[in-house]
């Protein structure tokens, strides 16, 4: 097992995600109104906008907020702030490269907190493009292996002008372009429904092994960098044996 949905599992199995609901909340709220910013504040208009509303609700969080974030994309809005996208790169423990990004109206706070958590975690925080190149930047869709067969997803993908698609772990994989990533999506929506997850990611081209020691250690960093309210992602390329994932998961 290796990389970034692997430790969204384990962190699910610790139940952090239920600790943490305010400050996901917190950053589909900025996700939201960048988006809203980024074009129209009409969902069914800005693609973005959209993706960012259906992850929300997946996550659970009330209409109410959704709204409220459209709402400070709005001129003059009460209390709104202009954000603005960040991507940090470093080393982690046992050498493993991390990217993070960020949505910021600060950017001093930001680094400093960012620049903390790898310090505090036996990381060190590098340049901008210092690890970019272990990865792939692409959109990735994928659904349960239930929803369709491996040929109906192939097909109905490539139509829509994803680059692969695979099945792996009964989930239906559909790899993509950044620029094709929303089109593809919503060509997929309107044949099976609803995607599991979808979202543009740093995928490794490479991996570093760790062992349980290590692990541990990474997990510890990206807690603390999830930990900031600025942090939107964090995509490592660890790679952990199943085994091990068990025992730091119980």
């Amino acid at each position: 097992m290796a990389g970034h949905s692997q430790f969204k599992n384990i962190m699910h199995r610790k139940g952090a995600q239920d600790k943490k609901k305010a400050k996901i909340f917190n950053k589909w709220a900025r996700e939201i109104t960048v988006a809203a910013k980024s074009g129209l504040p009409d969902p069914d208009a800005n693609p973005r906008l959209r993706n960012a509303i259906q992850a929300a609700r997946a996550d659970n969080m009330p209409n109410s907020r959704i709204k409220s974030a459209i709402e400070q994309a709005m001129p003059n809005a009460a209390g709104a702030s202009n954000y603005d996208e960040i991507r940090y790169e470093g080393r982690g423990p046992g050498g493993v490269s991390v990217i993070v990004e960020a949505l910021t109206d600060n950017r001093n706070r930001t680094a400093a907190e960012v620049r903390s958590a790898f310090t505090k975690n036996n990381g060190t925080l590098g340049e901008t493009n210092s690890v970019t190149f272990m990865f792939a930047k692409i959109g990735l869709i994928t659904y349960p292996a239930t929803a369709a067969s491996f040929d109906a997803i192939f097909e109905a993908g490539v139509e829509a002008g994803a680059d692969n698609v695979e099945t792996v772990d009964a989930k239906h994989e559909i790899i993509t372009r950044t620029e094709d990533f929303l089109s593809v999506k919503d060509a997929l929506e309107k044949k099976f429904g609803a995607p599991e997850s979808a979202g543009v990611i740093w995928r490794p081209n490479m991996t570093v092994k760790l062992d349980q020691e290590q692990a541990q250690e990474l997990i510890d960093l990206i807690e603390a960098l999830e930990d900031s309210d600025d942090v939107q992602n964090v995509f490592s390329n660890f790679e952990v044996d199943d085994a091990v994932m068990e025992r730091l998961s119980a």
